[in-house]
């Protein structure tokens, strides 16, 4: 039996209880974080002090090098006359005299275009004019014999016959721009037209290209313009035509220079005796200045190019500092081999080298291939196994 007075027991209230777990949870929640926090500061500094592997990239040292100066470029031969052959006169095609690819001279008919009514025309006049002139001399013989006629008629008569010649004229050199004939020496191209068909003024009837001699026009900067002249000699290549040159000499220079590429175009006249060149054809010139050049040299592979500056890495042998050690922990003793990026002014290539003007000496080592693998004062390893082409005269083997 309860007593009267004995009060009953509180049980705790459920608001409580939620915040006694939030804050377990919580306090929970935290300890894990800040456990994470420190098992991740604890391996990133592990890695940043983490010694970096060595590098492994090629190298070579740098050299001196005599080089005969040239001007290299490259351009477009294009032929001494060349024209598509068309027509002055609208006609229908009547007769064709030529094959494509055919040889032809200067006069050669080409096409002859239907004249039938032109001609009728001309046969018409002629006959109107030989009437004025046996009119006219009958006119002269009365009037300076007898002065049977008055100067007056004399003159019209005169005049009448002058007129019919002028027409007569004029309509036999339309007949003659009926026969389209070749402006000059050269080689027919492909036929463009068909026996029948209508042609119009300045429809093209057949490309006719002069190839010996033949241009050749290519620019080059306008550094350069104090080094061309007139009648210097020059070197052709081309790619369809492998291991041949052509020689040639420099007819003319532009005489101004291109304000938006601030090059000159120059034009050399090339001997095309057997006709192998043909105008469109891509080349290559270069130009013996007949002067050596002594300059540092380095492949190609070597030089980081950039719009703000050209660099190399330059391998230099130095002490290991106290404490070093390798990935494993263990200690490192003697000297390493580091790469320094260093700015270098760059001269004329040749090949797959080119000439170091500034910032290199003779003798020091540079860095050929991994290059994207460096940075400023890495450790190094050089094999030289594998050597990048470094040529003056490269040539891609046949495979």
């Amino acid at each position: 039996m309860t007593p009267r007075n004995a009060r009953p027991e509180k049980k705790p209230s459920t608001t409580k209880r939620m915040i006694i777990m939030l804050i377990l949870a919580g306090v929970l929640l935290g300890g894990l974080f800040a456990v994470k926090a420190m098992m991740s500061a604890g391996m990133n500094q592990f890695f940043d002090n983490m010694p970096q592997p060595a590098v492994a990239v090629t190298a070579t040292e740098v050299v001196q090098r005599t080089w005969p100066q040239s001007l290299d470029a490259v351009g477009t031969l294009v032929a001494v006359n060349g024209t598509d052959v068309t027509t002055e006169s609208p006609g229908v095609i009547r007769t064709i005299r030529f094959e494509s690819g055919q040889r032809v001279k200067k006069g050669d008919l080409l096409l002859q275009l239907d004249a039938t009514a032109e001609s009728a025309t001309l046969a018409s006049m002629e006959a109107a004019l030989k009437l004025a002139i046996t009119q006219r001399d009958r006119y002269r013989e009365l009037f300076s014999t007898r002065q049977a006629v008055a100067r007056a008629d004399l003159d019209q008569r005169e005049s009448e016959a002058e007129r019919l010649q002028a027409d007569v004229a004029a309509q036999r050199a339309l007949i003659a721009r009926k026969s389209i004939r070749a402006p000059f020496d050269g080689v027919l191209g492909i036929r463009k037209v068909n026996l029948g068909q209508y042609i119009n003024p300045g429809d093209a009837i057949v490309s006719l290209q002069m190839l010996d001699p033949i241009h050749l026009n290519f620019s080059l900067p306008e550094q350069e313009v104090s080094r061309v002249s007139v009648g210097q000699a020059v070197t052709a290549t081309v790619d369809a035509l492998q291991g041949q040159r052509f020689n040639g000499t420099i007819t003319a220079i532009e005489s101004q220079v291109d304000a938006s590429t601030r090059n000159f175009l120059v034009q050399a006249t090339l001997e095309n005796p057997d006709e192998v060149l043909r105008p469109g054809t891509f080349a290559r010139v270069s130009s013996d200045l007949g002067e050596a050049l002594t300059a540092l040299a380095v492949p190609q592979t070597a030089v980081t190019f950039n719009p703000y500056g050209n660099s190399v890495f330059v391998i230099t042998e130095v002490a290991r500092q106290p404490g070093e050690t390798d990935m494993m922990g263990n200690p490192l003793v003697g000297n390493k081999l580091v790469a320094q990026q260093r700015f270098i002014r760059t001269g004329a290539t040749r090949g797959d080298l080119v000439a170091v003007v500034e910032g290199l000496d003779v003798g020091e080592r540079v860095a050929t291939s991994g290059l994207l693998k460096l940075r400023n004062d890495a450790e190094v390893t050089i094999n030289n196994k594998v050597q990048p082409s470094a040529e003056e005269s490269p040539e891609p083997a046949n495979r």
